[in-house]
Parts: C-alpha cells; structure tokens; sequence
C-alpha cells in the first residue's frame, strides 16, 4: 500500500470517529442504537423545607446550620459527602482571632481591598474574618484536621443531625412558581430514576466549574449551579475574572502528580497575610516569551525581561511576581499609620509575617516548572457566581440562596489575597446561608412544582436519550476546550479574537447543543454538564469583551491599563425577557 493510500485511508477513518454519532455499516450510513430505553426511568418527589445541593464545605455548614435553626432538610450531591468537587483538594484554612492577629478588622479589609485593587465586596471580606475563627473551631470538633480525607469528618455532625444525604444525583433544573423557589429537579447516575424535590428553599453549594481541563482537580465542577440559576432569572457575575492554577510540565495532565501532595496533607490553619496571587502574570510571560516548559518558575531568569504585563499593587508579594514594575499613582494608596500602611517595595505587605508552625515557601503543588491552562474556565475564588443582594448569601431569586464558589460574593475580589481563605469562606458563608434559608422557609407555606412543569422538565431532563442521532457530549465538550484554552483567548485577551470565539461558542449552544445525545446515564450527565459549559464559555466572552481595561485576573492586549473611570464596577449578567444573554455594570460601592 503506497503511503498517499494510506494516509488517505486512515483521515477518513478518523473523520469518521470525528462525527461521533453514526456508524458505518455495508449498506452505508445507520443511527446508533441508544443502550438505555428512556421508559425505564422512574420518578420521586421529595418534599423538605431547605434543599442544600452539593456536598462540599459550604453545603456542610448549610445543611448543619440549616438544621439547627430548625428546618427540615435535605443534603443533594453529585459526588460524594466531603469526597468531591475542590474541597478534598484544598487543605489550608484561614482563621482570624482578633486576639492575636497584627491586623484589626478594619486594617484587614482595607488591606484586601488594596490588594484587590477595589474589587472586593468589604462586606463579605470583613465577614470571613469575623466568623472564621467559630468555623474552625467546629471542624476541630468533627476531626477535620486528624486525617487527609473528609468523609468522616463530614459525616459526624450529619449523621448527628439525622440529615438525610442523596448522593450521585445530577440536578438539572431549579424550579420556580409565582417567581419563588418552589425546588429542584434531576436524575441518578446509578439508578433509572428522576427526582424532583419540593423545597420551600434553596441553598446552592455546587462550586464554581471550567472547561473540563487537565492537571488541576476542577474536572467534575461545570457551573452546573449557576447556568441553572440564570435560566430562572438569577443574577450571575464575575465571568471575566481567571483563576491561575497550573498544572507542572512533566505530565501535565496528571492531576495527581502535580497536586497529589496536597491531596495527602492533613488539612492545616493559615494565618493573615495580603498577597496578590493566581491572575495571568505566567501566561503574559508564556505570550510573550514561549511555551512555559521552556522557562524557570515565575519572576525567575529569563522572565525578568518581559516588560509590560499584569499591574499589581505596589507592595504586595505573591508567588507569580514580575521582575518589573510600572507607576500606576491612581493606584496607590494613601500612607496610615497602622500595619497595612507600611509596605516594603516588593515585599510581602507588613504584618503578614511567617508564624511558628506555618507553612512557608509557595502553595503545594506550586513548585516545578509550571504549565498554564490546568484550572480553565475557573474564575478566582469567590469572585463568580449568583450576585448577592444582602449580606445573607440571598440571591435575586425569593428563596434562593448560594455560598462558596457558587456565590459571586467578591469576598477576596477578583485575584487571590488570603491564602486559606476560600475553604474558610466556603464553611462561613455556608453557614450564613443555611440559616438564613431555614429563616426564610419558616415564614413561607410551601408550594409545589405543578404537574405541567413537572412533565416540561422531564422532557428536557431525558431529551438528549431520546435522540438517535446528533453529537456526543465528549465531541461537544472537546471542540469547546479547543475554543476556549488556547492562552491567546481566555487569558491573555484581545477584541478580535474574542470575538472570533464567541462565534463558535454560539455556533455550538444554536445548533450542538439542542442536538446532544446519549446512550446511557453517565452520557446523560455528560450531556447536561457540556451545555452548562458551553453556556458559561458564553458568559466569558461577553463579559470579558465588555471590560475595556486591565485588572487583577482579568487582561487585555489591546486594553493593557486599570481604568478607574469607566471600570470602578463588576459585571452582572442575566437573561433578558426575550431570552438573550444581557449585561451591565454594578459599581463597586452599590
């Protein structure tokens, strides 16, 4: 066979398997045949006043909370208790006691705000500290910190409680009657079986998501809580913000060889200390200067000679500072006498001084040579997801209420200040919510979802097992990550090319998604999951085309500068009565 032949012969076999949907038989072209027959599947209702959905540390403390103010309640989770999601993965937890902390509580949250450049909400940021030290000593109580696994820990104060757990269910849909929280609706992974829970609230504690990448333990997180949230009317932001994570260049896609040693750690405390980390200072250096296996850490040799880039506040340290600096006076902030007003140039800011006992040196998993694009999709901590409109973690949405990586609370802004402090915001807010949702339904008599909507729902749950033909999630959810990864479109930002890949991303929510299939449950989850992201890949262009400046995580090629003029506000995204995606701007003080 002559080589023309066979390379002739393997590219239309490949083309084939491309398509994803059909098979070739002798007589041409034949629909795939799904395995699972659709009329097997069964329905439950469940009937609770607070539905908490997800299992991570938020949804800990809001089912605990809840309960305790005297709701009954109901824990749903796609994974497992303490087991899924980020939170096995992270293991430093940010305590501030007042008694011995060098800042007060006003020095802190002025320190935050500085380093975030203004994007905090102060509300938020005082609030973790100010309960931080109460969730802690809690977890204590349970054992968190006597072993690398939570299952256990998680599992005391919920057995306690005699909260009842439904693990391994896909939520779909949040549902909605006379514009209040009515419930929520979905399906089992293991059983043929759809759920729809009649609640008189709703807690979402579903994390924060991205593009399915490799090398950083996001993988099975896809907004999956906010893209819901949106599609009733919720406020949704922060989707211009990108979290930094890498991965390592020697086998950059094992989540486990670059992060397994935190994942073996015992869980520890983390004191104060300002930083001004995990924005795109190493993807502006990997833009400029190559591919980042070519390079040291960085800030480190030949990346001290990448001018321009990412601002970061005069004074504060992290571990991707650049080996330059640009005057940038609007920024600077007026000279105190107090420990948040004295920075050395460069340094770590002042009182955030290494204690006994604490871990020194860059976050595990940090060291070696590093790769971008291992958290893509994933905005900072905190800093994306359902806008608050109170300082009770209470959405727009009556009866809807989010904590953790599901609430866009701003609680550190839109670049990582404090290190331990998402999975102590995360237990904090959690709480908050729980008990606030509990508050609510007490007040409220319940109502429930109406046979119509009931029906409309399942058709949509179990449409993509109907199908015999159309695409694959995976062929979806690939063609997606190589719109959004390259690092010329998602983090190191310009007009055009943002533009040229919304294009596709709408290409792919008009015609992919309402033709995705699936043969079984896990591909069903697939399904719903890929449309989640395509959606959320959406909220990331637009906004990120919307924000004309530089700042934090958030930059731009063609707007390089921090505009304090135009840009002193988040951006807040919902859908409009016509069902187009719409935004605006919600000043920083409002």
């Amino acid at each position: 066979m002559s080589r023309r032949k066979f390379l002739g012969l393997t590219g239309g076999v490949l083309g084939a398997a491309a398509l994803g949907s059909m098979a070739f038989s002798g007589d041409g072209w034949s629909e795939e045949k799904p395995s699972f027959d659709v009329g097997d599947m069964e329905s439950e209702d469940v009937e609770v006043d607070v539905l908490v959905i997800g299992s991570g540390m938020a949804g800990l403390f809001a089912a605990v909370k809840a309960h305790d103010a005297g709701a009954k309640v109901m824990m749903v989770s796609k994974g497992r208790l303490g087991s899924s999601g980020q939170t096995p993965f992270a293991k430093g937890i940010f305590v501030y006691d007042a008694a011995t902390a060098e800042y007060s509580l006003d020095e802190y949250v002025d320190a935050v705000s500085y380093s975030a450049m203004g994007t905090n909400n102060p509300i938020y940021t005082r609030q973790v500290a100010e309960h931080s030290k109460a969730r802690v000593q809690e977890l204590r109580e349970w054992g968190f910190f006597d072993s690398p696994l939570y299952h256990k820990a998680f599992s005391k104060p919920i057995r306690e409680r005699n909260i009842p757990v439904i693990e391994r269910v896909t939520i779909t849909h949040l549902i909605k009657e006379d514009e209040k929280m009515v419930g929520a609706a979905g399906f089992s992974i293991d059983e043929a079986k759809t759920y729809f829970f009649n609640a008189k609230s709703v807690v979402l504690c579903t994390g924060a998501g991205g593009f399915k990448p490799n090398g950083f333990p996001i993988c099975d997180l896809t907004h999956d809580g906010t893209v819901m949230a949106y599609n009733i009317g919720a406020k949704v932001t922060g989707k211009e913000w990108n979290d930094g994570h890498p991965g390592r260049a020697k086998n950059a896609a094992a989540c486990f060889d670059g992060w397994g040693d935190m994942f073996l750690q015992k869980p520890n405390t983390v004191g104060v200390g300002i930083r001004h980390d995990l924005g795109v200072d190493m993807n502006y250096m990997a833009y400029m200067s190559g591919g980042a296996a070519k390079m040291g850490p960085p800030g480190d040799g030949a990346s001290k000679q990448v001018a321009g880039g990412p601002y970061r506040p005069e004074g504060i340290g992290g571990e991707n500072t650049r080996g330059h600096e640009r005057s940038h006076p609007q920024n600077k902030r007026p000279e105190r006498d107090s420990p948040a007003g004295d920075r050395p140039e460069g340094g770590r800011a002042a009182g955030a001084r290494e204690k006994e006992g604490e871990r020194k040196g860059p976050p595990p998993g940090m060291g070696g040579n590093p790769v971008g694009g291992a958290s893509a999709g994933m905005a900072i901590h905190k800093s994306e997801g359902l806008v608050p409109i109170n300082d009770q973690c209470e959405s727009n949405i009556t009866g809807l209420f989010a904590a953790g990586d599901a609430l866009g609370s701003y609680m550190s802004g839109a670049i990582y200040t404090q290190i331990g402090s998402s999975l102590a915001g995360s237990a904090v807010q959690g709480a908050i919510a729980g008990e606030a949702a509990a508050v609510y339904s007490n007040g409220i008599q319940g109502l429930s979802v109406s046979a119509k909507k009931k029906k409309d729902i399942t058709s949509e749950i179990q449409a993509p097992l109907q199908r015999t033909s159309g695409y694959s999630p995976a062929w979806v959810t690939q063609t997606l990550q190589g719109i959004m990864i390259p690092n010329f479109v998602l983090y190191i930002k310009k007009e055009s090319l943002m533009r040229a890949a919304l294009a596709y991303v709408e290409e792919l929510r008009d015609h992919h998604l309402p033709m995705l299939k699936a043969n079984d449950l896990h591909e069903l989850r697939l399904a719903h999951e890929t449309a989640n992201m395509v959606i959320s890949a959406e909220m990331k262009l637009k906004a990120s085309l919307m924000r004309t400046e530089s700042r934090c995580s958030h930059y731009r090629l063609d707007y390089p500068e921090v505009d304090h003029q135009n840009w002193e506000a988040w951006i807040n995204i919902y859908k409009g009565e016509d069902g187009s995606m719409q935004l605006e701007k919600q000043p920083f003080k409002a």
